[in-house]
């Protein structure tokens, strides 16, 4: 079992890394991104889908007081994100919360946050692309250019949108008096091709854009840097136009009441909301193409995630107030709105920046999750054509070709709603596992210097105090609180109480220091919130990482050849 646990020295990642570990004759990666970029690259991949799309789920299912679980998130991610500075800049390489954990827990863990990670990034590049088809297609039909609509949607939206229409019409309804989109899906399914009885329909235009993105960031990080800046400067000028010009059509009526689904609907749009931040983390994969990872990697990250927070609260109270947030569960809400209140022109503009924006988002993700398979082939987890970098572009050329196939082609068929919570629960394991890194290496007598640290404040007492407080809050105000959450439905509470109480004994015991505690506590809490079936999902894919773990990587390891 002392196997599964054995970790790598900081020391040796930082020489693997170095002499170039690869099959590519030590041709390393090109050291070309300053603070400015890596603040640009966390803006693009913050700033993409989870505006120009999840807003809207967000918003209908909180109403405006969802800015308060932007607010929320926001905080727990900034926790996140000191942890994330502080290994980044004492572990600077490629590989993400995957090497990070190598270095504090334990191979095994590595593997299982590194199969997390390629779930991420995979799948939420294929919500990005989805949404990014929307956009283009809503943007086509301004032009007058309609794409059928078979070509633009996946199988199960269009199957769901026929039954309700097709029950509707039943039932007596105009379809006059219906809304677009259902119509949209009723005649995809009903004017599509078939083939033997099943209805060949696909998005298209989603997979056309994964293609297009995957050949940029496969021809190199300076193409990708450039790219990533234009179209950062280009998201940021809409979305300020967006707030500005919105604040004028506010109509203050819509934000009364301002909770109308009280706590519990806030806390159903966490995948959408948690969806709009999964990006600072993809800043730190680029760390071996950073002129000074140890300085820089921390900056970037902090600044992304402040501009964003600002930018997420302004941009959900402007939409729920411009209409009601009931009309916000659409894949473009911030062309919606301004169709809403006659203003076709602006509709236009931000349909087409949103093209633009989610292309960016796209771009990050797909240059992050080619070098975590690159880091895990380093270590033998792998084989070694994941790591193989061109000679001529400087990049992980197997690695982005496989990663543009495994994106491209699930994103015709899968469905956004799927997609976005998996990549949530995925992006917050990895936070929690990132927080309890930093408690681990904390602890480490002999760790390496770092140029950022998570402040320390003794957390022995005051974390203790904090949970006997809210328990007895929550006995006081809800009495049947721990009874009713024994049920298969909340078992991911259950084990956020049993994560929460353990985690107490131990600060106690080793004066944990307080930051990386709330970090993995608010992450796990989120996390908690997903629904029970997610968590079956997500549990059902990290056991299929074990079965290749222990198929491939536990026999391949090169730190275990290394020990022998």
């Amino acid at each position: 079992m002392s196997t599964l646990f054995r970790k790598k020295s900081i020391a040796k990642i930082l020489s693997d890394a170095e002499s170039g570990l690869s099959d590519s004759h030590g041709i390393g990666l090109k050291k070309v991104l300053g603070v400015k970029d890596l603040t640009a690259l966390g803006i693009a991949a913050v700033i993409g889908a989870g505006v120009f799309s999840s807003i809207g789920k967000a918003s209908f299912d909180g109403g405006p007081g969802v800015m308060f679980l932007y607010i929320f998130t926001a905080i727990a991610c900034g926790f996140a994100a000191l942890c994330y500075a502080e290994f980044a800049s004492t572990v600077p390489v490629s590989g993400s919360a995957y090497t990070y954990s190598y270095v504090a827990f334990g191979e095994i863990f590595a593997w299982i946050i590194g199969w997390d990670l390629l779930m991420e990034y995979a799948i939420g590049n294929i919500a990005v692309a989805i949404s990014w088809s929307d956009y283009f297609t809503n943007l086509t039909s301004k032009a007058g250019i309609h794409i059928p609509d078979w070509l633009t949607m996946d199988y199960s939206t269009a199957h769901t949108g026929f039954t309700k229409v097709s029950e509707a019409i039943a039932s007596g309804i105009s379809t006059s008096a219906m809304d677009a989109i259902d119509l949209s899906r009723y005649y995809a399914w009903l004017n599509a091709p078939t083939l033997g009885g099943l209805h060949l329909i696909a998005d298209i235009p989603a997979m056309l854009i994964v293609v297009l993105i995957t050949y940029i960031v496969y021809r190199g990080i300076k193409e990708s840097r450039r790219a990533s800046n234009v179209m950062v400067l280009i998201k940021l000028a809409i979305i300020i136009l967006v707030i500005i010009l919105g604040a004028f059509y506010i109509n203050t009526d819509n934000w009364t009441p301002f909770t109308p689904t009280g706590v519990t609907g806030i806390l159903k749009g966490v995948s959408a909301v948690f969806f709009a931040y999964i990006g600072f983390d993809a800043i730190s994969t680029t760390a071996e193409e950073c002129k000074d990872p140890q300085r820089d990697l921390p900056r970037g990250m902090i600044y992304a995630l402040i501009i964003c927070t600002v930018l997420y609260v302004a941009l959900s109270l402007v939409l729920t107030g411009m209409v009601h947030y009931t009309k916000l569960n659409v894949g473009d809400p911030l062309a919606m709105v301004f169709d809403a209140v006659d203003l076709k022109f602006v509709s236009a503009i931000v349909a087409g920046s949103a093209i633009i924006a989610t292309a960016g988002v796209l771009l990050v993700f797909q240059l992050g999750q080619p070098r975590i398979w690159m880091s895990m082939s380093r270590d033998g987890l792998l084989p070694k054509v994941f790591s193989k970098i061109h000679p001529k572009y400087g990049t992980p050329s197997f690695s982005t070709i496989l990663t543009g196939f495994l994106v491209a082609v699930p994103a015709l068929f899968l469905n956004l709603d799927v997609v976005l919570a998996l990549t949530s629960i995925g992006t917050l394991f990895a936070f929690v596992l990132v927080c309890g890194g930093i408690l681990v290496l904390q602890q480490q007598k002999d760790r390496p210097e770092s140029k950022f640290k998570v402040p320390y404040v003794n957390a022995q007492f005051i974390f203790p105090v904090a949970l006997a407080g809210t328990l007895a809050l929550i006995f006081y105000y809800y009495p049947t609180y721990f009874s009713d959450i024994f049920a298969l439905e909340t078992f991911p509470m259950i084990i956020f109480w049993i994560v929460v109480i353990v985690l107490c004994v131990y600060t106690i015991k080793n004066k944990f220091s307080l930051i990386p505690i709330l970090g993995l506590v608010s992450c796990f809490y989120l996390m908690a919130q997903e629904s029970h079936t997610n968590w079956m999902r997500f549990i059902i894919w990290l056991a299929i990482g074990l079965v290749v773990y222990f198929l491939y990587g536990y026999s391949h390891s090169k730190l275990s050849k290394s020990e022998s």
